[in-house]
C-alpha cells in the first residue's frame, strides 16, 4: 500500500511545475543577491509531513504485532485423565458442601501444582464424554472443572463407559506414565461397556487406573425433591468397592476410599510418586498489538501538516 504514495508525489511535482509563472529578463544578476527566505527551503515540508502521516496510518491499518517465535521444549511430565462421576448421588452432603464440589476443589488444587503434566477431563453419569482433552493449559482445565454440574448429562452411573472414554484419550499417548483417576460414589448401572472390560482395555495400553470411592461409611444425607420442595434425607451409601478394586489391581493402580476431603487428596499425593516421562510442550508468547503508536504518530503528523498549511505556508501553493 505504501506504493500508493508514489503517484501522489508525482502529482505534486507536476502540479508545482504547472503553477510556476515565467517572466523574461535580460539578466538575473540582480536577483542572485536577494537572500532566500527560510520558507523557500521548507516549502515542501508540508508534503513531507503528509507523506509521513499517510505512511504511519497505512502501517497502523496493517495491524503490526510483536511476538516471539514458537519453540518446542522437552520437559518431564505424565499424562493424566480425571474421570469424574457427576450423577445425582454426587450431591450427597457427607462432604462439604457436597461430594461433587469437594471433588472439584481437590482436583483443582492438584491441577494447579502439575506444571509440566498434560491433564484431561472426562465426565460420566448415564453416559460419558470428554470435557477437556489432554493439555498443558492448566487454566483451561480448571475452568472446565469449575463449570461441571450434576445433571449436565442423563442420570445414572456408567463407570465402564467413563473409564473407556478416558482410555481413548490416553491410548495414543507416547508418555511412559499414563494415568486415569476415576472418582465415583455408586455402582455401575448404565452403559454398554462393563467396568472390568474397560480395565482390561486400559491394561492393554499400559494405563494405570486409580479408583476412588467417594462417600462416607453407612448413611449419608441426600437432597431429595419432594412435592413439598427439596428435603434432606439419610440414605445408604452404596459403592461397588469390589469392582473398583478389580479395576485398580488389573491396571497396577490403587483403590482409595475417600470419606472426607483429606482422604480424597491422598490419591493426588500418590501420583507424585509416579515415574516421570518426557513430553513436548509448545511454548509461545502472546501477540501484542503495535498499531496504536503508529496511528497516534500518523495523526500527530497530519495535524502538524494541516497547521503549517493553514498558517505558515497558506500563501504558498
Amino acid at each position: 500500500m505504501l506504493l500508493l504514495l508514489l503517484p501522489m508525489i508525482a502529482w505534486y511535482i507536476w502540479r508545482q511545475k504547472k503553477l510556476g509563472a515565467s517572466l523574461q529578463f535580460s539578466s538575473d544578476m540582480g536577483f542572485a543577491r536577494i537572500p532566500k527566505s527560510w520558507k523557500y527551503y521548507l516549502r515542501h515540508s508540508v508534503l513531507v509531513l503528509q507523506m509521513l502521516s499517510l505512511s504511519m496510518l497505512i502501517v497502523a491499518l496493517a495491524r503490526p504485532q510483536s511476538s516471539n517465535s514458537w519453540s518446542n521444549v522437552t520437559t518431564k511430565g505424565i499424562d493424566i485423565v480425571i474421570a469424574l462421576d457427576i450423577s445425582s448421588s454426587m450431591l450427597a452432603m457427607d462432604f462439604q458442601p457436597n461430594r461433587i464440589e469437594a471433588a472439584k476443589d481437590v482436583a483443582t488444587q492438584f491441577i494447579s501444582g502439575r506444571t509440566n503434566d498434560r491433564i484431561g477431563l472426562v465426565i460420566f453419569s448415564g453416559e460419558s464424554f470428554t470435557q477437556c482433552p489432554l493439555t498443558t493449559d492448566r487454566a483451561t482445565v480448571i475452568n472446565m472443572f469449575r463449570g461441571i454440574e450434576s445433571g449436565m448429562i442423563e442420570d445414572g452411573t456408567a463407570i465402564g463407559n467413563g473409564l473407556a472414554t478416558a482410555v481413548s484419550r490416553l491410548k495414543d499417548s507416547n508418555a511412559i506414565s499414563k494415568v486415569v483417576i476415576l472418582l465415583t460414589d455408586g455402582e455401575n448401572n448404565r452403559g454398554e461397556i462393563a467396568p472390568v472390560t474397560a480395565a482390561e482395555l486400559a491394561k492393554t495400553f499400559g494405563i494405570r487406573v486409580y479408583t476412588v470411592g467417594v462417600g462416607t461409611m453407612g448413611m449419608a444425607p441426600y437432597p431429595i425433591q419432594t412435592p413439598f420442595g427439596v428435603q434432606v434425607r439419610d440414605m445408604e451409601v452404596k459403592i461397588d468397592e469390589t469392582t473398583l478394586q478389580k479395576i485398580a489391581s488389573t491396571t497396577d493402580g490403587k483403590y482409595f476410599r475417600a470419606t472426607n476431603n483429606n482422604k480424597l487428596a491422598e490419591i493426588y499425593k500418590e501420583i507424585d510418586k509416579l515415574e516421570k516421562s518426557k513430553i513436548d510442550v509448545k511454548e509461545y508468547s502472546k501477540k501484542q498489538e503495535e498499531y496504536l503508536k503508529y496511528a497516534l504518530a500518523g495523526a500527530l503528523l497530519l495535524m502538524m501538516a494541516m497547521f503549517m498549511k493553514t498558517t505558515i505556508f497558506r500563501n504558498i501553493p
